[in-house]
């Protein structure tokens, strides 16, 4: 058997350089830019706000006409209590389902990923002005409202 000659070996320099090119391709367009382009840039004051807004799930708010949602309507400031936690106190679970599908540009899809049991709490993180309904979905009479507003020193 003879040595491969110089046109074998270039051949397979050539395999080589196409298939790590092909690996490179692969790798940045499944892994490297999906994650570049998966959420937009947010000010660092806004992904990490100086409070939290907490809306409490009260005791009894299962029964029609008893406070469900406390505070009702809150008003949330970006910068300074865009995150918000809604707390189940109740002996019941609860869900908080948008009226109208709202996505946020950074965090996703509002709303509770599914019932909120007794004594847990679902957390969302808003990044932009928003005004969303919300309603509890075994229970359509509790009923709720949250506004997103810009901070304006």
């Amino acid at each position: 058997m003879s040595a491969p000659t110089s046109s074998h070996a270039y051949g397979v320099g050539v395999m080589a350089i196409i298939i790590g090119a092909s690996i490179g391709v692969v790798y940045y367009t499944s892994f490297y830019l999906p994650e570049s382009l998966a959420k937009p840039s947010i000010a660092e004051e806004i992904l990490k706000p100086e409070g939290n807004l907490i809306i409490n799930i009260v005791e009894g708010a299962v029964t029609e006409g008893n406070p469900n949602f406390v505070p009702k309507g809150p008003v949330s400031t970006l910068e300074k209590d865009n995150h918000v936690t809604w707390k189940n106190l109740d002996s019941v679970a609860h869900t908080v389902t948008p009226d109208k599908e709202y996505e946020d540009s950074y965090s996703g899809d509002f709303g509770s990923p599914g019932v909120i049991l007794p004594g847990k709490s679902y957390e969302f993180l808003f990044t932009e002005k928003a005004e969303i309904t919300y309603h509890c979905t075994p229970h359509p009479w509790m009923t709720g409202k949250i506004t997103i507003i810009e901070n304006k020193f």
